[in-house]
Protein backbone atom coordinates (compact mmCIF):
# COMPACT_ATOMS: atom_id res chain seq x y z
CA UNK A 1 0.00 0.00 0.00
CA UNK A 2 1.05 3.29 -0.76
CA UNK A 3 -0.45 6.70 0.65
CA UNK A 4 -0.34 9.82 -2.27
CA UNK A 5 -0.57 12.80 -0.37
CA UNK A 6 0.56 14.54 -2.93
CA UNK A 7 -1.39 14.02 -6.28
CA UNK A 8 -0.97 17.68 -8.10
CA UNK A 9 2.93 16.97 -7.50
CA UNK A 10 3.22 13.19 -9.04
CA UNK A 11 0.63 14.05 -11.61
CA UNK A 12 3.33 16.72 -12.00
CA UNK A 13 5.99 15.15 -12.26
CA UNK A 14 4.71 12.04 -14.46
CA UNK A 15 3.42 14.67 -17.13
CA UNK A 16 7.03 16.06 -17.30
CA UNK A 17 8.37 12.58 -17.75
CA UNK A 18 6.15 11.81 -20.24
CA UNK A 19 6.62 15.16 -21.88
CA UNK A 20 10.66 14.72 -21.89
CA UNK A 21 10.21 11.26 -23.65
CA UNK A 22 11.35 11.63 -27.08
CA UNK A 23 10.26 8.32 -28.54
CA UNK A 24 6.94 8.28 -27.58
CA UNK A 25 4.49 9.03 -30.37
CA UNK A 26 2.26 11.44 -30.15
CA UNK A 27 -0.73 9.77 -30.01
CA UNK A 28 0.42 7.57 -27.45
CA UNK A 29 1.61 10.82 -25.24
CA UNK A 30 -1.87 12.27 -25.42
CA UNK A 31 -3.22 8.87 -23.70
CA UNK A 32 -0.76 9.29 -21.45
CA UNK A 33 -1.27 12.52 -20.50
CA UNK A 34 -4.82 11.83 -20.02
CA UNK A 35 -4.35 8.73 -18.32
CA UNK A 36 -1.86 10.31 -15.82
CA UNK A 37 -4.39 13.34 -15.45
CA UNK A 38 -7.30 11.17 -14.35
CA UNK A 39 -5.43 8.34 -12.14
CA UNK A 40 -2.41 8.47 -9.84
CA UNK A 41 -2.05 4.92 -9.79
CA UNK A 42 -1.19 6.05 -13.71
CA UNK A 43 0.79 8.56 -12.67
CA UNK A 44 2.36 6.14 -10.52
CA UNK A 45 3.01 3.94 -13.14
CA UNK A 46 4.68 6.14 -15.28
CA UNK A 47 7.56 7.23 -12.71
CA UNK A 48 8.16 3.96 -11.07
CA UNK A 49 9.44 0.73 -13.14
CA UNK A 50 8.23 -2.31 -11.06
CA UNK A 51 11.37 -4.08 -13.02
CA UNK A 52 13.33 -1.81 -10.46
CA UNK A 53 11.54 -2.66 -7.21
CA UNK A 54 12.12 -6.35 -7.43
CA UNK A 55 14.73 -7.17 -10.31
CA UNK A 56 17.40 -8.19 -8.17
CA UNK A 57 15.04 -10.48 -5.57
CA UNK A 58 16.61 -13.67 -5.98
CA UNK A 59 14.01 -16.62 -7.41
CA UNK A 60 11.60 -14.07 -8.43
CA UNK A 61 10.80 -13.41 -12.04
CA UNK A 62 8.13 -11.02 -12.74
CA UNK A 63 5.51 -11.61 -15.40
CA UNK A 64 3.46 -9.39 -15.14
CA UNK A 65 2.64 -5.99 -12.59
CA UNK A 66 -0.33 -3.18 -12.48
CA UNK A 67 -1.20 -0.26 -10.47
CA UNK A 68 -4.27 0.60 -8.94
CA UNK A 69 -5.79 3.05 -7.45
CA UNK A 70 -8.88 3.98 -5.00
CA UNK A 71 -9.61 7.10 -2.59
CA UNK A 72 -10.31 5.42 1.17
CA UNK A 73 -10.56 6.79 4.65
CA UNK A 74 -7.37 5.28 6.53
CA UNK A 75 -7.52 5.68 9.87
CA UNK A 76 -4.31 4.18 12.07
CA UNK A 77 -6.22 3.63 14.90
CA UNK A 78 -9.18 1.45 13.82
CA UNK A 79 -9.06 -2.21 13.98
CA UNK A 80 -9.78 -2.46 10.77
CA UNK A 81 -6.43 -1.45 9.76
CA UNK A 82 -4.18 -3.71 11.38
CA UNK A 83 -2.01 -5.18 9.10
CA UNK A 84 -1.19 -8.56 10.46
CA UNK A 85 -4.66 -8.90 11.80
CA UNK A 86 -5.21 -12.07 9.12
CA UNK A 87 -2.09 -13.67 10.06
CA UNK A 88 -3.14 -13.60 13.76
CA UNK A 89 -5.56 -15.89 13.21
CA UNK A 90 -3.91 -18.34 11.14
CA UNK A 91 -1.20 -18.41 13.68
CA UNK A 92 -3.39 -19.06 16.48
CA UNK A 93 -4.70 -22.11 15.05
CA UNK A 94 -1.34 -23.71 13.03
CA UNK A 95 0.17 -26.40 14.64
CA UNK A 96 -1.87 -26.28 17.94
CA UNK A 97 -1.69 -30.00 19.00
CA UNK A 98 -5.26 -31.04 20.89
CA UNK A 99 -4.88 -32.50 24.11
CA UNK A 100 -6.59 -35.43 24.73
CA UNK A 101 -7.61 -38.40 27.49
CA UNK A 102 -5.62 -41.31 27.67
CA UNK A 103 -7.11 -43.58 24.55
CA UNK A 104 -8.29 -40.76 22.30
CA UNK A 105 -6.25 -39.58 19.32
CA UNK A 106 -4.03 -36.60 18.99
CA UNK A 107 -4.15 -34.40 15.96
CA UNK A 108 -2.99 -31.62 14.63
CA UNK A 109 -5.36 -28.82 13.58
CA UNK A 110 -4.77 -27.16 9.98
Amino acid sequence: MVEVDGSEELRGTALSRIAEDAHMPDDERAHAQTAVKEDDAEALAYLVDPVDLIGDVPGVELTQASWSSEVIDYDPDSPDWDPDEDDDAEDDDEGVEERADEGDEVGVRP
